[in-house]
Parts: C-alpha cells; sequence; structure tokens
C-alpha cells in the first residue's frame, strides 16, 4: 500500500506531519479528517516534492511553539483600512467554505504579513480558544474594529450567520475603501499642483531675482529704466526676502491655530460646514457623506442590528458634524415613533431624492434595500464628480503654473530685450 506525506492542521489551527498508508490520494485525505486533521498539502511517497513537506514538517513544531509564546497585541494597536479590509475579506471566504472560525483565525494569524495585524489574529483566536465569543474578542481592540464592524459581527452570531456578516462587512470595506480613494485622488491632485507652484515661486523669488536684479543694474545702471513688470516682480522679491521668516512663522502659527480650532466642537461644525460648500469640491464632499450615512445605516439594518443602535454607530462613522447633527435628530425622531423624513427635509444636507427613497423605504417596510440603494446611486455620482472634476482642475492647475512662472520670466527678460534693442540701435 503507498505511503503518503502530508501536512495538515488540527482542530486548533496548530500544523503538522506526518505519513499515512491509504491506497489512494482522496482515500488518505479521508483518513486524515477522520482522525479530526485537516490536510493543507499530501504527496504519494516517490512522487512530487516529499523532500520540501520533511523540511516543512521539522519546522512545523519551532513555529507553533513560536506562534504560541508570540507577543498579544495590545488594545491601542491600530492597522491601515486596507489590512483590515483583506483580512474580513480572506475571513469571511474561510469561514464561507466551511472553516471553523478558531482555525480559520489560525490559518490567517500565520499568514498576515502586517505585524500588528498578525499579534492581533492570534489575540484574537486565542480569545475564542479559551471561550470568548468573537465580537467580545474583536472589542479588545478598539482602535482596529469599530463599533460598527463588532456590531455587525454580533448580530451574525445571533442570527447564525456569521459568514453573511462578514462578508457584508467585507463589501462595506471594500466600497468605503474605493470611495475614499477617489476622494483622496480628487483632494490631493491640486494640492500637489499647489505645492509644486509656491515652492518655484519662492525659488525664483528668493533665488533667480536677485541675481537678475544685480545683472540689470549693471547693465542700466538705473532701476527707473526696467519695465514696470519687472520693477513690481524685484520689489516683491525683495519684500519676500525680506520678511521671509516672518512669513513662516506666520504660517506655522495659522497652522497651529487650525489645528486647535478644529479640535473645538464649535470650530469643528465650522469646517465641516465649509467642507460642504466649498466651490467644486464642496460637491463631492456631500455626495460622500451621503453615500457613508446610507451604506452604513442600509448595512447595519441588513444585519440584523436594532435600527436606533445603527443609527448611533452610524453617527459615529459619519465623518462630518453637520452630518451626525442631523443623523441625531433622526434617531430622536425615530426613538419618539416619528418617520426619518422630517429631520432628513430639516436637516438641509440630504437632497429630495434621497428623502423621497427613504420615505418609501419606510412605507413598504424595505428601507434597507432603499439605503443601500441610495448608496449606490450617490458611489456613482462621486465617481463621476471626481471623475469631471479632475478634468476641469487639470488644464486649471497647469494655466495657474503657467501664468506665475510665465509672469516672473517675461519680467526678467523684458529689461534683457530693451538692452539688445539700444545695443542694436547704437
Amino acid at each position: 500500500m503507498p505511503t503518503f506525506h502530508y501536512i495538515a492542521l488540527d482542530q486548533n489551527g496548530q500544523e503538522s506531519a506526518g505519513v499515512v498508508d491509504a491506497a489512494s490520494e482522496s482515500e488518505a485525505i479521508t483518513n486524515l479528517r477522520q482522525q479530526q486533521l485537516y490536510p493543507t498539502q499530501v504527496v504519494q511517497e516517490g512522487k512530487g516534492d516529499v523532500a520540501a513537506i520533511k523540511k516543512r514538517a521539522k519546522s512545523a513544531a519551532p513555529r507553533a511553539a513560536k506562534g504560541a509564546a508570540g507577543a498579544k497585541a495590545s488594545g491601542a494597536a491600530k492597522v491601515k483600512g486596507k489590512t483590515l479590509m483583506v483580512f474580513t475579506r480572506q475571513l469571511a471566504t474561510l469561514i464561507d467554505s466551511g472553516l471553523p472560525l478558531l482555525r480559520g483565525l489560525t490559518v490567517l494569524g500565520r499568514q498576515e504579513p502586517n505585524p500588528i495585524m498578525k499579534r492581533t489574529v492570534t489575540t484574537l483566536a486565542d480569545s475564542v480558544q479559551t471561550g470568548s465569543t468573537f465580537s467580545e474578542s474583536l472589542q479588545q481592540f478598539p482602535k482596529i474594529f469599530n463599533k460598527l464592524y463588532v456590531n455587525m459581527v454580533k448580530a451574525g452570531e445571533l442570527g447564525g450567520v456569521l459568514e453573511i456578516a462578514l462578508n457584508r462587512l467585507a463589501e462595506y470595506q471594500e466600497k468605503a475603501q474605493k470611495l475614499k480613494n477617489k476622494v483622496v485622488a480628487a483632494m490631493v491632485y491640486p494640492i500637489i499642483v499647489m505645492i509644486i507652484a509656491v515652492a518655484i515661486m519662492v525659488f525664483l523669488m528668493l533665488v533667480i531675482v536677485p541675481k537678475f536684479e544685480k545683472i540689470f543694474e549693471d547693465m542700466l545702471g538705473s532701476r527707473d529704466k526696467l519695465p514696470e513688470i519687472t520693477k513690481i516682480v524685484i520689489g516683491f522679491s525683495r519684500w519676500m526676502g525680506s520678511n521671509f521668516w516672518y512669513l513662516v512663522i506666520i504660517g506655522a502659527l495659522f497652522f497651529i491655530f487650525w489645528k486647535v480650532f478644529s479640535a473645538t466642537v464649535k470650530g469643528r461644525v465650522v469646517i465641516d460646514q465649509m467642507k460642504l460648500k466649498m466651490p467644486l469640491f464642496g460637491d463631492v464632499q456631500r455626495k460622500t457623506a451621503i453615500s457613508r450615512f446610507t451604506r452604513t445605516l442600509g448595512t447595519l439594518v441588513t444585519s440584523g442590528v436594532p435600527i436606533l443602535q445603527a443609527l448611533n454607530i452610524t453617527r459615529e462613522t459619519a465623518g462630518n458634524v453637520v452630518v451626525s447633527n442631523a443623523i441625531t435628530k433622526i434617531h430622536d425622531a425615530v426613538k419618539e415613533g416619528e418617520s426619518m423624513v422630517g429631520p432628513l427635509e430639516g436637516s438641509g444636507v440630504f437632497p429630495p431624492m434621497v428623502i423621497s427613497m427613504v420615505d418609501v423605504g419606510e412605507e413598504t417596510g424595505q428601507l434597507p434595500e432603499m439605503l443601500l440603494k441610495v448608496a449606490d446611486v450617490y458611489e456613482d455620482e462621486v465617481d463621476n464628480s471626481v471623475s469631471a472634476l479632475t478634468s476641469m482642475l487639470e488644464p486649471l492647475m497647469i494655466v495657474l503654473l503657467a501664468v506665475v512662472v510665465g509672469t516672473i520670466v517675461l519680467a526678467l527678460f523684458l529689461p534683457l530685450i530693451k538692452v539688445i534693442q539700444e545695443m542694436s540701435g547704437g
């Protein structure tokens, strides 16, 4: 009877290796599963890379011991949204495929490249193994798993549909990340161009213009002979050179004031109102806020989270104080048994289409479905707005940069042209 070398996972997710005699590979796998082992690699003796399996078998025990003794993550640990998104999708796929939660966590913890997330998943697996529920384990890491995440998992556990809840979470995170990337792309481009324009202007004013000023003094002898535009540029260059450090200090003080002001409740409201009313960018900000609100609330309610609790979580994840205040009013109205439509209209944030969809959803009992449809519509709107904004800003930024640099260059070369003309006439 042939001999098969195998690598398998036990019920605790620990990796083990060995040999088993069986008539075929499928029979070997069946025998291993009867022993509560879940094979990840099975190779017949004399066929395949048996040496690699033996080498891995030797290192399996040390790796397991090291993983058990590894440091646990602290509650203050934090990871990027993309890392959490990948983890959620992978865990949802594993559980959806029939893998037990504990073993899924152990597998993901072993292969996770991010060290913080690796320690976090290992700690979650240990907590689940000791008898805690998955949602209780997640609460140890509030910086990584927010209330939305924990409550959706809790709702999935209570309903016995954890894999469905995780799949919804993964979809929510993927769409949220995609939306965030679009908005960031729209905002970053003009900021980078403006920084480059300012850097070029400062360099020209502080380094190039003073050198040309000396050349003009030697060639023309008097500043009165210079063209007006050149006089203006040289005057501005002198002013900037003599007040450069004052400008830096004023800029630093303004930055500190902005940080302190934005940290206050009133300041946050003012800034978030400005974001929604900004020309060009305000429309993108508003549509993004509406999409986030409807997507979050719709996902929570669909997953079985009570509406009042879902509104509280949505308020905390709104990302805009003006929208959060509107959600607070919606929460209070629903708590009193009223409709969501009145507070939505009174907020001045949500357009008529959203209000109509919510109204229809409440009347037909399909509010979660309507909210998710609104989210889909506004995600497409954000995509279109970002594309239009980028198309509009590209030529505007190029023209602005060309005007700044062109004005300085023109101011520097007009006197040279004048000198050449005088020399030719002489």
